[in-house]
């Protein structure tokens, strides 16, 4: 047996703790490839926190079950010291000049990029997303720095004519103050710097609880942000296990010095983190759950149409919120498509370690997320479905599933009502244009959503009826820094990422003055 030393560090506002954990592996590459993270390593991480709670809880490898390390389990005390040391950051984060801020941002990314393979190995040990996937979101976590370090130096008001022929009005926009940003684990780096980007470019600070799966990506990007030189407080992480989640995240959202709340997640948590947020009327944005469709007219490019449906479906083994979850085919192409997608799953995904050069599939986030899939697997076959490939869990271990490919699909199956969020492609044959736009928009949720056509009338009628905030046309991947990520319905709030995500973190604030400049035009 081969062993790893694992190094997990916990950074808040005080010392650092190092867990050193010998963890057992049945191949080298199996786990970490026996790195060490030396750039995890620093003495402090903060001020604000008299001293680090004493309580732990264990992070897990979900393709092998092993003890990743153990990281410090916050509650509210925590909390709210994170908070007010993030208030008092704030009073000074807040008057750093807009090409600081820039700057800071920029050194940020600079250092993600430097440390990219051991952080991309990071997500991969404890997500268990593949390593390719994972150096992927490295990069596009990163970029959402770069992006927002130039967006912070764009940040203008307006001047407005007034009836008075003598005044104009002046609007300028500013930081809203603290936001607590709760972050999920299928995308542990890239979801906090698409929200920390763009709060720390406004001028705001943050305090990060990300999911207790996943903590050791954002306590990484705690510490290359202090290597960038971002100040103490500006930056906070709280980790917490499962446990404690519900109070910390009531804490977050009624502490009155918090000021905003960005989350990714479950509708059924945001909903109850909006009805916190509510009693102190918070600025929210909220990036909810999905049921994407996923619909192939009888004018589509058919290998076109798999391709995109590869790509949409089986990113981190179906785990993204805007994967797709319901492939709606139009009768004259459905065998054909059927036939093709079912040969391309068998020849192109395999399931293994994400640390396996050959894996395309790595494993589901733990037990309960398997059990959903193979629940939505039964109920579907009991009512008539059939198993086109795939269908169990995977040998390869107990979080893994097949990649699987269901026809003769309806309406009434669990898969079709429910994200299943798992390697689950149900396909539903349906006649006309209509019939499709009537089943795709019967979720309660709008995040995304994806066509497939050659027909230019087409194009333009389904992409302005689907009710989704993001449609992909001829597309199986939609996401970019460039532009605006968010749903409608109970999708959520808010966007995120692009020119419009940095508006989320500032108020407007209206100046009336007497004209003091005439300017001749």
């Amino acid at each position: 047996m081969k062993t790893t030393n694992i190094n997990a560090v916990f950074f808040l506002s005080g010392p650092v703790k190092l867990v050193n954990k010998e963890v057992e592996t049945n191949d080298k590459k199996q786990f970490m490839n026996n790195a060490r993270f030396q750039f995890l390593y620093h003495p402090a991480f903060h001020t604000g926190l008299p001293t680090l709670t004493a309580a732990t809880f264990p992070v897990h490898d979900p393709a092998s079950g092993a003890e990743l390390g153990l990281v410090a389990d916050c509650g509210v005390p925590e909390a709210r010291a994170a908070v007010r040391a993030a208030y008092e950051a704030f009073c000074s984060w807040r008057g750093v000049s807009a090409k600081e801020r820039s700057s800071l941002l920029r050194k940020w990314y600079d250092l993600m990029i430097q440390n990219k393979d051991d952080l991309a190995k990071i997500i991969t040990a404890e997500s268990g997303k593949p390593l390719k996937e994972a150096q992927g979101e490295i990069l596009y976590s990163a970029n959402f720095l770069e992006w927002f370090s130039e967006e912070a130096r764009r940040v203008y008001g307006d001047i407005i004519s007034t009836p008075a022929k003598e005044r104009r009005a002046l609007v300028l926009k500013q930081p809203v103050g603290v936001a607590a940003v709760i972050t999920p684990w299928n995308f542990p780096s890239a979801m906090i710097t698409r929200k920390v980007g763009a709060a720390l470019a406004a001028g705001c600070t943050v305090v990060v609880k990300p999911a207790e799966d996943t903590p050791f990506s954002a306590l990484a990007l705690a510490e290359l942000a202090n290597q960038a030189g971002i100040p103490p407080g500006v930056y906070n992480v709280i980790p917490c296990s499962q446990k404690k989640a519900k109070e910390v995240g009531e804490a977050l959202c009624t502490d009155p010095l918090v000021s905003k709340i960005s989350f990714t997640g479950s509708t059924a948590t945001g909903k109850v983190l909006l009805h916190h947020a509510a009693n102190s009327v918070k600025r929210v944005s909220m990036e909810l759950g999905g049921h994407a469709p996923f619909i192939v007219f009888d004018s589509a490019n058919v290998d076109q149409a798999v391709a995109g449906a590869m790509a949409s479906k089986f990113r981190n083994s179906g785990q993204t919120c805007v994967c797709s979850n319901r492939f709606l085919v139009q009768s004259g192409i459905h065998d054909s498509f059927v036939k093709k997608f079912a040969e391309a799953i068998k020849t192109n995904l395999h399931v293994g370690n994400g640390f396996d050069e050959r894996t395309t599939q790595g494993p589901l986030i733990n037990a309960k997320a398997v059990e959903k899939v193979e629940k939505h697997v039964s109920d579907a076959i009991s009512k008539g479905a059939t198993v086109v490939t795939g269908g169990k869990r995977h040998h390869v271990g107990k979080n893994f599933f097949e990649p699987t490919l269901l026809s003769n699909v309806t309406r009434d199956m669990l898969c079709s009502q429910e994200e299943t969020f798992g390697p689950v492609a149900p396909v539903i044959k349906f006649n006309t244009e209509e019939e499709a736009v009537a089943i795709a928009n019967t979720a309660n949720v709008g995040l995304a959503g994806y066509f497939y056509s050659q027909d230019p009338a087409q194009i333009w009628r389904v992409a302005e009826r689907l009710e989704v905030g993001m449609v992909g046309v001829n597309e199986g991947l939609i996401s970019s820094v460039e532009c605006p990520f968010g749903g409608v319905k109970q999708s959520g709030l808010g966007r995120e990422g692009s020119k419009y995500g940095i508006d989320e973190y500032l108020e407007l604030k209206l100046k009336p003055r007497a004209l003091i400049i005439r300017m001749q035009l």
